[in-house]
């Protein structure tokens, strides 16, 4: 049976404690990152992370968040509370190496698998656009892993927008991609190209932005578009689709209504596949 944190913890930490200790965490390459770390233990975090890095090889940092996500490119503040004293680091998921610094670009790894599910989606010869494509995983993902013709990234973060082209370089994929850096607003209108697949990963707003994806869309091209609902909800995603396309004079067909992981208890993140006409 696999252990799992609180199991080393057990001679560090009274029961109570215990108790109180997160299960949950997400690891970005080497960087272990606590979301919600109990203010009861802020006496103890030291202690914790260096159980942690004894029992986990992997993990080169732990960091636990003292600020969540704010800000105009919506970041997280993060303090270091055990091991090496960096923020950047290379995550590896599905064949691809991603270069990041966990404070200053959003990136989640928990969104792995819904990044292969829309790769194997990708016919030969399609031409994509990511929109707040980040340090770039579901772009290098699609050129690496797929026989798409093109994949443009518009990321408004410079600093996203950095370690996107640092990844497009690691991963051998520059030929295939394009990068801009910018507000996808006035960044995709002057591109003066039409796309056949077009990722919305910004779920928080995205849907002010279905508009722009639909006049950037070929007829029959196919549009993610992701939203945060509580469980029970999904239906209203679909609804926001068919609102926009309807404004837009655009026929839209709904190929499927996909969660992709929980963001809060209750809250999922939650991916529409439809086809624009």
């Amino acid at each position: 049976m696999k252990k799992n944190i609180k199991y080393f913890l057990r001679g560090v930490l009274t029961a109570r404690e215990l108790a109180l200790m997160p299960n949950a965490f997400d690891v970005v390459g080497d960087i272990m990152i606590f979301a919600d770390f109990p203010k009861a233990l802020e006496k103890k975090e030291k202690d914790i992370a260096k159980v942690i890095l004894a029992n986990y090889p992997s993990v080169k940092v732990v960091t636990k968040k003292v600020k969540q996500f704010s800000g105009r490119f919506r970041l997280p503040k993060l303090k270091i509370i055990g091991g090496e004293r960096r923020k950047e680091t290379t995550h590896r998921e599905n064949g691809v190496l991603l270069t990041v610094h966990v404070e200053k670009a959003y990136f989640s790894p928990r969104l792995g698998t819904e990044r292969q599910r829309i790769a194997s989606q990708v016919k030969p010869g399609e031409d994509i656009l990511v929109m707040f494509s980040g340090v770039g995983p579901y772009v290098m993902e699609l050129a690496k892993h797929t026989p798409c013709a093109s994949v443009y990234g518009v990321e408004i973060n410079p600093a996203a927008h950095h370690y996107a082209e640092i990844n497009a370089i690691r991963n051998k994929v520059v030929e295939k991609v394009q990068l801009f850096q910018g507000d996808v607003k006035k960044v995709v209108p002057g591109l003066g190209k039409s796309f056949d697949r077009i990722l919305m990963p910004l779920p928080k707003s995205a849907g002010e932005y279905l508009p722009l994806a639909l006049s950037a869309a070929k007829r029959g091209g196919i549009i993610h578009f992701y939203d945060f609902l509580e469980e029970g909800e999904f239906g209203k995603a679909a609804e926001t689709v068919g609102a926009a396309c309807g404004k837009a004079g655009r026929r839209c067909t709904v190929l499927s209504v996909v969660p992709c992981g929980k963001y809060s208890p209750g809250h999922f993140r939650v991916c529409v596949d439809f086809r624009a006409e």
